[in-house]
């Protein structure tokens, strides 16, 4: 049989995706810097896993002073006459998904006000803080902080002072696709299963399509994401495309879909009991999707088309996460559809870019006769993918 794929290649990916798993650009923050004289007012938001970063061992969340602490260490404004006091400082009541904190700086001047933010870079280099900023004249814009740009010149009139180009949110969806394990892991999985580039490209697009529905019902208000079920959802699916390829290979589908489904409705029923954080109702339309999905795949011939499905599930599922930081920004709808457009861009850019750069890879490999036959390929990243997602899905459901 002639080898089609490198197992070591698939593998080191694998690994990758598994140990970048904390420099997801998925870390985002959001603040909004009130200027009105001499006073700068910050509102700072952080998801609650962006606040568990900062907790100790056996600490659900940190405190709110120890959080207060670290924003004041790494959030600060300055001015023509020197760095701001800092004259009041709260935390805000905290909801299931975020928590919010104040700031009130006082300056002793008026000009070259600038805001600097590096919290959570040291943590996360790929963090992102999304920055609304508003002026002494009135004047609003967004920004975005980032680990190659800590600093904002916020003075009134300043030519400086601009919007986040559409070029950095075309940059951001690329960052989010290259540094995002669960896009890594689960784009591993459609190279594994797809022969023919035609198709995987096709379903890769699909996984687009599915994010900009997302965003595009977010910008209407139409959907309100819970992001607290999408971390685990978005873990079910790469376990389910890794499942998918062992269904495949092994000719089994009844058996793969009774194994993916039956945990689904024990963990349905455990919820119903009041134990874990997923829904029962939502447990059991996994259960009914992830079955029904296997056993189509694995009795037709050819399911390359059937694949769009799932990636456009997949895209549906992880938009709602960017959705869900989308509309916790409140910014306004002709932003958000620059956003939407600029970032798409950057993830198919990012998507196909990795894709035709594995593919790239293995072509250079098999040429080099450095590869193993690919059911042993099939089965060994199958395998993995199942675990590092049945891995996630456990954890984050019941985190």
């Amino acid at each position: 049989m002639r080898p089609r794929q490198p197992l070591w290649c698939c593998l080191a990916l694998l690994a990758f995706a598994h140990s970048a798993a904390q420099a997801h650009t998925k870390s985002e923050t959001h603040s909004v810097w009130q200027i009105s004289g001499n006073v700068v007012q910050l509102s700072f938001t952080t998801p609650l896993p962006e606040s568990k970063r900062l907790a100790k061992s056996g600490e659900d969340q940190p405190p709110d002073g120890r959080v207060l602490d670290y924003l004041q260490q790494h959030l600060s404004v300055s001015s023509k006459g020197g760095i701001c006091s800092v004259r009041q400082r709260r935390a805000l009541a905290a909801t299931s998904q975020f928590r919010r904190f104040e700031m009130t700086f006082t300056c002793p001047s008026t000009t070259q006000i600038k805001l600097h933010s590096s919290a959570f870079f040291e943590l996360v280099p790929s963090h992102v803080t999304f920055a609304q900023i508003e002026t002494t004249d009135g004047q609003f814009v967004e920004q975005l902080f980032t680990q190659d740009q800590q600093q904002v010149d916020a003075s009134a009139g300043d030519a400086r002072l601009r919007d986040a180009s559409f070029f950095e949110y075309i940059r951001l969806g690329i960052m989010h696709i290259l540094t995002g394990p669960d896009h890594m892991s689960f784009l591993l999985g459609l190279v594994l299963i797809s022969r023919r580039l035609r198709d995987l490209i096709f379903v890769v697009t699909g996984f687009t399509v599915g994010h900009s529905i997302t965003l595009a019902l977010a910008v209407t208000g139409i959907l309100r994401p819970h992001a607290e079920y999408i971390d685990a959802l978005v873990a079910l699916t790469i376990a389910m495309i890794g499942a998918e390829n062992i269904a495949v290979a092994t000719h089994r589908p009844g058996t793969v879909a009774t194994g993916i489904g039956l945990p689904l409705i024990v963990m349905a029923a455990a919820s119903f009991a009041g134990i874990g954080t997923l829904p029962p109702l939502l447990l059991l339309g996994s259960a009914l999707f992830c079955s029904n999905y296997l056993m189509l795949s694995g009795h037709m011939r050819d399911a390359g088309r059937l694949r769009l499905v799932i990636t456009l599930v997949f895209g549906l599922i992880h938009g709602f996460g960017f959705a869900a930081t989308l509309l916790e920004m409140q910014l306004p709808p002709a932003k958000l559809g620059q956003i939407l457009l600029g970032f798409n861009v950057g993830v198919e850019i990012g998507q196909l870019s990795l894709v035709l750069t594995v593919m790239g890879l293995v072509t250079v490999l098999v040429r080099a006769k450095l590869s193993l036959p690919r059911p042993i390929v099939v089965d060994s990243v199958a395998a993995g993918l199942v675990a590092i997602g049945t891995y996630w899905f456990i954890s984050r459901s019941y985190a």
